[in-house]
């Protein structure tokens, strides 16, 4: 296994991290795991050195917690734990969202579940418009200082809404957010525009969910609508894709596993890991195959060329101000030379 710091703390947390969104209930169209199969599945992870492991309180109602608390009794202090709070958790008019009321609520309830004393990861999963910053940011902060949790993400944010946050941390003198949580996989690289070059200035740490698209990029869809019906796709249209452009990536994904004489699934999270901004890829899964075969894309290296082909088949479209801030960039620089950590956009080449 290899290790990334967090952002800029001193935690090192595995490059593949594993999620428990299939943990638990029992009508959950992603998975609805067992103790016996959920163990069995953080088991190999934790023998296979993943020590980062990722949760949220509306997984299953509160039974991904629950079930992880049960799992990781022995074991607690292996892990960097994360979960996450926000989403709706019950009937009540603040049972959701980022107030004080509900985010002490719900992180006291969250630790109940995971039987521990402390979230070392604790993350907000969405950006809530009717809360105010101060008041989330402040609630956030008491709870590392009370020492029930050790560090704070967002999930879900826009570059725009991440950099405020950390304005007002820094303002305040506040806990700083150190990692951002969002969907990013070759099908879905929307983030490459602006969030990406806001988490490598700011110097947060990247995580990114759904590395195959819901499943999409594992190799067992074709165009001639072939599916693998035990898959998260074929119950769940989710994360939404380009479905003209989704079968020219799989078909490049298909060729260079091939070559490679590995599987379109290694190559789609080998490409992520390859990524400068990108620090764990949560893979979620509901066997323990499937989690040996994400872990065998640590040891897939891809070559530029690789990666260029790969890049080719889904490429960004130019969008403002991207593509006027680098219009004619190369004659901001001298002649023969060369600048190094310039924050142009990422895909285009001003130089």
């Amino acid at each position: 296994m290899q290790y990334n710091q967090l952002g800029t703390t001193g935690t090192f947390v595995s490059r593949l991290c594993l999620g428990t969104m299939t943990f638990g209930g029992t009508a959950n169209p992603i998975g609805n795991l067992s103790l016996g199969e959920a163990g069995r599945i953080v088991g190999v992870a934790l023998d296979a050195g993943i020590n980062f492991i990722d949760t949220a309180d509306v997984y299953t109602g509160g039974g991904s917690e629950a079930l992880l608390g049960d799992i990781l009794k022995d074991r607690r202090d292996e892990v960097v734990l994360a979960s996450k709070v926000s989403s709706r958790v019950g009937k009540g008019p603040n049972d959701v969202g980022q107030s004080r009321i509900h985010i002490m609520q719900a992180l006291e309830k969250s630790l109940t579940r995971l039987k521990t004393d402390h979230i070392d990861l604790y993350q907000v999963h969405n950006f809530d418009g009717l809360t105010p910053m101060d008041e989330m940011l402040e609630v956030l902060d008491d709870v590392v200082r009370q020492g029930k949790v050790r560090y704070i993400g967002c999930s879900n944010y826009a570059a725009w809404q991440m950099t405020k946050a950390l304005g007002i941390s820094e303002r305040r003198l506040l806990s700083r957010f150190v990692s951002v949580q969002s969907y990013y996989s070759l099908a879905g690289r929307d983030i490459e525009r602006e969030l990406v070059p806001a988490v490598i200035d700011q110097g947060l740490g990247l995580l990114c969910w759904s590395p195959l698209a819901g499943g999409l990029l594992s190799g067992k869809f074709d165009r001639d609508g072939a599916v693998d019906k035990d898959s998260r796709r074929a119950n769940l249209q989710f994360p939404p894709v380009d479905e003209n452009r989704i079968f020219d990536i799989i078909d490049v994904l298909k060729a260079i596993a091939g070559e490679r004489e590995c599987t379109p699934a290694q190559v789609a999270i080998a490409w992520l890991l390859s990524r400068p901004a990108v620090t764990s890829v949560i893979v979620g899964v509901k066997r323990s195959d499937q989690l040996a075969d994400n872990l065998g894309a640590i040891d897939v290296v891809l070559s530029d060329e690789e990666i260029g082909r790969l890049e080719a088949s889904n490429k960004l479209a130019p969008a403002y101000p991207g593509w006027i801030q680098t219009y004619r960039a190369s004659s901001r620089v001298p002649s023969g030379h060369s600048v190094k950590g310039a924050s142009w956009m990422p895909g285009e080449q001003p130089i």
